[in-house]
């Protein structure tokens, strides 16, 4: 039997505000939109049609996989297609989330991403889903050992960099550490990665991410623009350097390219740089996103909407 649609509608007020992962990809949007109503042929044939743009895929099957009528249209679809390995991967992203949500067991979910990884070896999208699980759930080494899985199958894999990137800033006793794990990787990310790749704003992410664990224990001021943590020698350097390789390489084309702007558009205004910051969220628009302008306990949408209007003189 068909699992039922969900019901229709949200808040108007609630959808104004609200993030939504899909960022700017419209496909991805319009799939979502018709599996809610169980016409996954819509998600079948947008993932046909990614292909191995392992970002893009990614991206996409890991929205398409938080929504709670996930689970069940995709099993349906495996019904209808037992064989499809499309089906298998979207199925195990969503156990992974149901997971996350306590209504999965884990270990179980570790087996659906194995066994969908091994209808596609080559794709890391089944390995970025088990990534997503241990980020939370798991031991240092499980989140080790499946980042390298996922780096494995495309070096330069986005989401899986920021989800190692926010693990590690976690690591550590607390206390300010300019010398932290997390900046090193960062760093080894970024130079071991093409000069026209995103991760050139990993550093970046590293600084938000380890203020967010840092304010959390009390050790910064909980409004980031007030916080040292973004006026220091490091902290200038890496965002300059970030800030420079978005206007040379900027990449319109990235599925997650918003992202990084967020992160970008954030550090620059704690920082106090309105004319640079004004230009990302030129960029960004619209489409803000959670992270960092939660950071550490905010609400992101006044955060990023306060931000905006000082960098652009409209508040």
């Amino acid at each position: 039997m068909s699992p039922p649609p969900p019901p229709l509608g949200r808040g108007r007020k609630r959808a104004a505000q609200a993030f939504d992962e899909a960022l700017d990809d419209a496909e991805l949007v319009a799939a979502r939109a018709a599996l809610a109503q169980g016409r996954w042929q819509s998600v079948r044939s947008l993932l046909v049609h990614t292909g191995d743009d392992w970002d893009r895929r990614g991206h996409r099957v890991a929205v398409l996989a938080k929504e709670s009528h996930c689970a069940p249209w995709a099993r349906e679809w495996l019904l209808a297609e037992p064989d499809s390995a499309d089906a298998s991967v979207l199925l195990a992203l969503a156990l992974v989330h149901r997971a996350l949500r306590g209504k999965e067991k884990p270990a179980r979910v570790r087996e659906a991403c194995r066994e969908a990884a091994a209808l596609v070896p080559d794709d890391p999208t089944p390995w970025l889903g088990l990534l997503l699980l241990e980020r939370s759930l798991g031991a240092d080494e499980d989140v080790i050992r499946v980042f390298d899985e996922v780096r494995g199958r495309y070096a330069d894999h986005h989401h899986a960099h920021h989800l190692m990137v926010a693990r590690l800033a976690e690591r550590g006793d607390g206390g300010a550490d300019p010398l932290h794990e997390v900046y090193d990787f960062a760093n080894w990310a970024a130079e071991q990665a093409p000069a026209d790749s995103p991760l050139a704003i990993l550093p970046v992410v590293a600084h938000a991410e380890r203020y967010r664990v840092l304010a959390a224990a009390g050790h910064e001021s909980p409004d980031p623009s007030a916080s040292g943590h973004w006026v220091g020698r490091r902290a200038r350097l890496v965002m300059k350097a970030a800030f420079d390789w978005w206007l040379e390489w900027e990449q319109d084309g990235h599925p997650r390219r918003l992202i990084d702007l967020n992160f970008l558009a954030h550090a620059k205004s704690c920082e106090g740089r309105g004319a640079e910051a004004a230009a990302l969220f030129h960029r960004i628009g619209e489409h803000a996103t959670p992270a960092p302008w939660s950071y550490p306990d905010r609400d992101a949408f006044a955060a990023f909407r306060a931000a905006r209007a000082g960098a652009l003189g409209t508040g």
